[in-house]
């Protein structure tokens, strides 16, 4: 009879899908969370099993919703790509391997402290903690990757360090935060770029071929 008085409490706990804060204190926090999660989505269309999300209920305590976070941006390798309404910990059986908090003047002490010791506690591969209104933190950009069981702080040097996690340079170009592909050579783009992009690509192919055409038939343009 307990078993079944305890498997219907668990059922009429409630999980919000919100905390009712606003997602981001600024225009500036929200575009850049938009930026960091639109482009690793683009980035890893092709891989189904990784999640990424932001801003998202990430319940880790079954039974009890008082244990619970919302990371601006995180990367979850090895589970489903599909949308979520809440994460819950102990459905999904995977932590995140790469988390980002966009600081601010609201946040910045506990993305250092309380943040990073839950990050620690559940074994976050990456943590990246940045200030877009470069105000707050003692460097703009500060990283910590995991050694020997702990977060440890590392050098991010002339503004951009490697991940390993994510195959990426994460860089802080001075106006705000993106992601570089080393081995393409180029910055991340997210998906109304990459439509401008090609839309300006094909506008010049169609152009280069107009050119040719009129050089190959001089009599047609007198």
């Amino acid at each position: 009879m307990s078993a079944v008085l305890n498997l219907k409490k668990r059922a009429e706990i409630l999980y919000p899908e919100t905390d009712g804060k606003p997602m981001a204190e600024t225009d500036i926090h929200r575009e850049q969370m938009y930026y960091l999660i639109e482009t690793l989505k683009v980035h890893f269309q092709s891989q189904a099993d990784v999640y990424i999300s932001g801003n998202i209920m990430f319940y880790y305590e079954e039974g009890n919703p008082r244990k619970v976070f919302s990371p601006d941006v995180m990367v979850c390798f090895g589970i489903s790509g599909e949308v979520r309404r809440t994460f819950k910990l102990w459905e999904e059986k995977q932590f995140p391997q790469v988390i980002f908090e966009i600081s601010s003047r609201g946040t910045w002490g506990e993305d250092l402290n309380k943040k990073w010791f839950l990050y620690q506690q559940f074994g976050v591969k990456e943590y990246y903690i940045f200030d877009p209104e470069y105000d707050y933190l003692p460097e703009p950009l500060i990283a910590y990757r995991v050694k020997r069981g702990e977060l440890k702080q590392v050098a991010v040097k002339n503004k951009r360090i490697f991940s390993e996690e994510l195959g990426l340079d994460v860089v802080d170009t001075g106006e705000g935060l993106r992601f570089f592909n080393p081995e393409i050579k180029e910055f991340l783009l997210t998906l109304s770029e990459e439509q401008q992009a090609r839309r300006q690509a094909e506008d010049e192919v169609a152009r280069l071929r107009e050119e040719l055409q009129r050089l190959k038939n001089p009599k047609n343009n007198s």
